[in-house]
C-alpha cells in the first residue's frame, strides 16, 4: 500500500497543495510565463537550426533539404590558415579578462569596510553608472581620449615630449589592453553588486566578536567577509570560465580597423563576417565555427564545475 494518501483523481496531498498555491498565486505564474516563452521562442526554438552546421546550406532548398556534409565545415575552419590566428586572439583576451576577475571582489570588499557611509554612497554609484554607457558610446570615448592628434593622450603625450603620440588605436599589440582595462573601468562597479550584496548577508556579531578579540580592520575582511563570500565567488568564477570563449562581440568589432586586424580578429567577428559581411554568406561555416565555439565553453564550464566542487563543494549543478 502506498504511504501517499491520495485523492479520488490519483492526486496525491503534496500534489494538491501545490496546485492550490499555483491557482492562489496565478497572476505569478501568468508574469512567469513571459519570459519563459521569451526563453523557448528564442534560445531553444533556433537550436533547430544549428544541423545546418552539417550541411551545405543551399537557400533554394531549405535547412533540411540541403545536402548532408557531416564535419567538413569544421574540417574547413580547423585546417583555415586563420583558425590558428582568432582561437589565439579569442584565447588571449579571455584570459586577459579573466584574470581582472578579483578587481570587483577586492573592490567589494574594500567598499564593504569603508568606514564613512556618506562617500560610501557616493562612491557606489559613481562605479556603477560606467555600465550603462552603451558599448557604441564607450568605443567612442576611447577613440576620442586616445586619439594621438586632437585626443586628450595625444594632447598630453605632446605636451610633456614635445613629439608625435604613437598610435595606440593602430598598434595591434595594445588592442587587448585597450579591450580588458577599458572593460574593468565601466564592469567593475557593477559587477561588485553581487558581493556586496553577498557581504550584507554577514552577521553582524562575527564582526563584534572580531573587535572584542583585538582584530584589525584587514583581519575583520580577511577571516569573516571573504570566507562569508568564497561560495558566491566560486559560482561567479565558474560562470566566468564557462563563458570564456564569448568575447564581447559589438566592442571588439567597433574597435577593429585594418592595422590591428591580426590582434582583434576574435571567433564572434570572424562568424558575422563569414556569414553576413563577406559577399560569400556561408552561413554552414559560420554555423559551425559558432558551434565550435559552444562546445569548448561548455566542456570549461563542466570542467569548473567539477574541480569546484571536489575543491570547496560549491557548484552550479
Amino acid at each position: 500500500m502506498s504511504n501517499v494518501a491520495t485523492t479520488g483523481k490519483g492526486m496525491s496531498n503534496k500534489q494538491r497543495t501545490v496546485w492550490k498555491k499555483i491557482q492562489k498565486r496565478w497572476q505569478l505564474y501568468l508574469l512567469l510565463l513571459i519570459p519563459l516563452i521569451y526563453i523557448i521562442v528564442f534560445a531553444y526554438v533556433p537550436m533547430g537550426g544549428l544541423v545546418i552546421a552539417f550541411k551545405k546550406y543551399d537557400f533554394s532548398k531549405g535547412i533540411f533539404g540541403s545536402p548532408w556534409v557531416g564535419l567538413a565545415n569544421f574540417e574547413k575552419f580547423i585546417s583555415s590558415y586563420k583558425f590558428g590566428m582568432v582561437l589565439k586572439n579569442t584565447l588571449t583576451i579571455s584570459l586577459y579578462s579573466l584574470l581582472t576577475f578579483p578587481i570587483a571582489i577586492i573592490f567589494a570588499l574594500l567598499l564593504n569596510a569603508f568606514p564613512m557611509r556618506r562617500y560610501k554612497k557616493v562612491i557606489q554609484t559613481t562605479t556603477y553608472i560606467p555600465h550603462f554607457i552603451s558599448t557604441v558610446v564607450m568605443v567612442g570615448l576611447i577613440f576620442q581620449l586616445l586619439n594621438n592628434r586632437t585626443g586628450m593622450f595625444g594632447s598630453l603625450y605632446t605636451f610633456f615630449t614635445g613629439s608625435s603620440a604613437p598610435n595606440l588605436l593602430a598598434d595591434g599589440e595594445y588592442f587587448k589592453h585597450l579591450y580588458v582595462w577599458s572593460g574593468v573601468w565601466q564592469g567593475t562597479g557593477y559587477s561588485s553588486i553581487i558581493y556586496i550584496a553577498a557581504l550584507a548577508g554577514v552577521d553582524p556579531s562575527l564582526h563584534e566578536a572580531g573587535r572584542i578579540d583585538g582584530a584589525s580592520r584587514f583581519q575583520l575582511v580577511r577571516y569573516i567577509d571573504f570566507p562569508s563570500i568564497l561560495p558566491t565567488v566560486s559560482i561567479m568564477l565558474i560562470l566566468a570560465i564557462g563563458n570564456i570563449m564569448n568575447v564581447g562581440f559589438e566592442k571588439v568589432l567597433l574597435m577593429q580597423n585594418s592595422l590591428n586586424m591580426n590582434y582583434s580578429e576574435i571567433i564572434s567577428t570572424y562568424v558575422y563576417k563569414v556569414g553576413l559581411a563577406s559577399g560569400i554568406n556561408d552561413f554552414s561555416l559560420s554555423t559551425a565555427i559558432s558551434m565550435f565555439n559552444s562546445v569548448i565553453n561548455f566542456i570549461l564550464l563542466i570542467a569548473a564545475n567539477t574541480i569546484s566542487k571536489k575543491v570547496s563543494g560549491n557548484r552550479i549543478f
